[in-house]
């Protein structure tokens, strides 16, 4: 009698649960994270302004997904992928309870342990996936493994919002990023537990003679990444908006060199998989520049100029649960937060002078991306074994030139919810945002997974951690590009231009793919995967 075949290995259970209470505290944080910014100081929050609020947003992001780079550098020599995790998971717990403290000081050292920890986190666990897929029991499953990992974070960065949201109104925004922090916690605590059935893939590769020894990557990559941010930090002006603009895009010209240069010394064998690695990184810098303007620009867009008016019923049941915001019109007296939601509200639907109104809480709009997540996971994993069952799935760089179509096409539907608002001189549905977040989370399911698992496959086996690091890496460029063009939001008299621009961007993008694809399928044939 024969065995049932395994599909997935337990390994991929323990680390799925261990990311999504990771991506948890991560996205709860990141939830919150702008509005914290903006809210006034008397009110718990930063008083930053919204241009101070934006390059900060995209700094972080920027470097939150930069230090990967280091952090798989680290795991593929040294510490290898279980102690890292395990190192990058308590740094970001402290990063998150250090964030609970209303203080200017804290709050830097809050974001600077989260962008350490991140770094030693994410690449490593995203490698191990990839690792546990090495068994020959497993390998075809590779992409569906990739999809059930990429729906644990969102299961994560769908639950979390609804507790920020029930956090913050009770008891403020401290509490909210401590729940982050307990997450994270949580999530070291399964990772500890599972260990058993990960260790066998947390294997450190040998070095293949000419490979650049750890020290000399560090003191070549790192050394100058510091040193042409700090130029660019000093130079007169701002070239590219910012002081810190400037900084970041400077300090990443060593690291974006140093990829280069493996690429160029890269043996026959290895050359081709690395190169078109590279050119996909490319392409992602651009989708994510589109993305990740869920936590910004479309954050003051839900904010400010989403209908959030709850009815009485659903008012009667979330105010009780600290689900419901309350604005209030105060006439003269009217804090700040009221006054811009009532901005452009109908006269004569904003409340009578000492009434208040109850709203559906900004920070419940950044669970609509991951609800889409978890609800289309499912049918697009079914859809690609139907086409596989047929010959007729596409190769993971096709799939990715489909998502950065559909990404664009995201952007198009929020050019609709301008038109339809006559430029913002009403409130937009919320329909406007469900169905934007809808088109973009297809395109981020034909995308970010797969280019998970293209690294995985493609990579050498000795730097898979490092090109994952390259993976993350565009992930931070493009993060900073997104709060460099969110930061364009009010300079745009006609808001419409400013979503042609993001749709214009993705195409382009997609379009480059597309040039490339023929290329690309063929490396892929020539290592034989698919």
């Amino acid at each position: 009698m024969s065995t049932p075949a395994v599909k997935h290995p337990k390994g991929l259970y323990v680390l799925f649960f261990t990311e999504m209470w990771e991506r948890f505290g991560y996205y709860l944080m990141l939830g919150i994270f702008s509005l914290y910014m903006l809210d006034g100081w008397e009110s718990g929050g930063m008083g930053f302004s919204a241009l101070k609020k934006s390059d900060i947003y995209g700094t972080y992001l920027g470097l939150v997904y930069l230090t990967p780079f280091i952090g798989g550098l680290l795991a593929d020599r040294v510490l290898g992928f279980r102690k890292s995790i395990l190192m990058g998971g308590l740094l970001m717990a402290a990063g998150y309870l250090t964030l609970a403290v209303h203080n200017e000081t804290a709050f830097y050292l809050g974001l600077l342990l989260i962008i350490l920890g991140n770094g030693m986190f994410k690449p490593n666990i995203s490698t191990l996936v990839g690792n546990l897929y090495n068994d020959d029991r497993y390998r075809a499953n590779k992409d569906a493994g990739y999809n059930i990992f990429y729906m644990g974070i969102n299961i994560g960065a769908f639950v979390c919002n609804f507790v920020a949201a029930y956090m913050q109104i009770k008891y403020g925004w401290g509490y909210a990023f401590a729940a982050a922090g307990v997450g994270m916690l949580i999530g070291v605590g399964i990772f500890i537990g599972g260990n058993k059935h990960i260790k066998e893939a947390d294997v450190i590769k040998p070095l293949k003679p000419g490979d650049m020894a750890t020290g000399k990557i560090l003191l070549s990559t790192i050394a100058p990444m510091f040193l042409f941010g700090i130029i660019g930090y000093l130079i007169p002006g701002n070239l590219l908006g910012t002081d810190t603009n400037d900084a970041f895009i400077f300090g990443c010209i060593p690291v974006i060199a140093f990829f280069i240069y493996l690429y160029v010394k890269a043996n026959e064998e290895d050359k081709r998989p690395i190169g078109a690695l590279l050119a996909v990184f490319g392409c992602l810098v651009i989708f994510w520049a589109v993305f990740h303007q869920n936590g910004d620009a479309l954050t003051v867009f839900a904010k400010d100029h989403t209908d959030r008016e709850m009815s009485p019923a659903i008012a009667a049941v979330a105010d009780p649960i600290n689900m419901a915001e309350t604005v209030t019109n105060a006439g003269p007296d009217t804090d700040a937060r009221s006054a811009a939601y009532f901005s452009d509200m109908d006269p004569a639907n904003v409340p009578a002078e000492g009434e208040s109104m109850k709203l559906y809480s900004t920070q419940l709009y950044q669970s609509i991306n991951p609800g889409w997540v978890i609800l289309l996971t499912p049918l697009l994993v079914a859809f690609w074994a139907f086409m596989r069952s047929r010959g007729k799935e596409p190769t993971t760089p096709t799939k990715i030139a489909i998502g950065l179509t559909i990404t664009a096409l995201s952007a198009l539907v929020m050019v609709g919810a301008v038109m339809a608002t006559n430029n913002l001189e009403s409130k937009a549905s919320s329909l406007w945002l469900i169905a934007s977040y809808g088109v973009v989370t297809i395109g981020e399911l034909c995308l970010s997974p797969m280019g998970l698992s293209l690294v995985s496959k493609l990579s050498p086996p000795r730097i898979t951690a490092l090109m994952m690091g390259g993976f993350f890496l565009s992930t931070s460029v493009g993060n900073k590009l997104s709060g460099m063009l969110s930061g364009l939001w009010e300079g745009f008299e006609d808001k419409t231009h400013f979503f042609y621009m993001n749709f214009g961007l993705a195409m382009a993008a997609a379009l480059m793919l597309f040039f490339l694809l023929r290329w690309l399928n063929a490396v892929m044939r020539e290592k034989n995967i698919y």
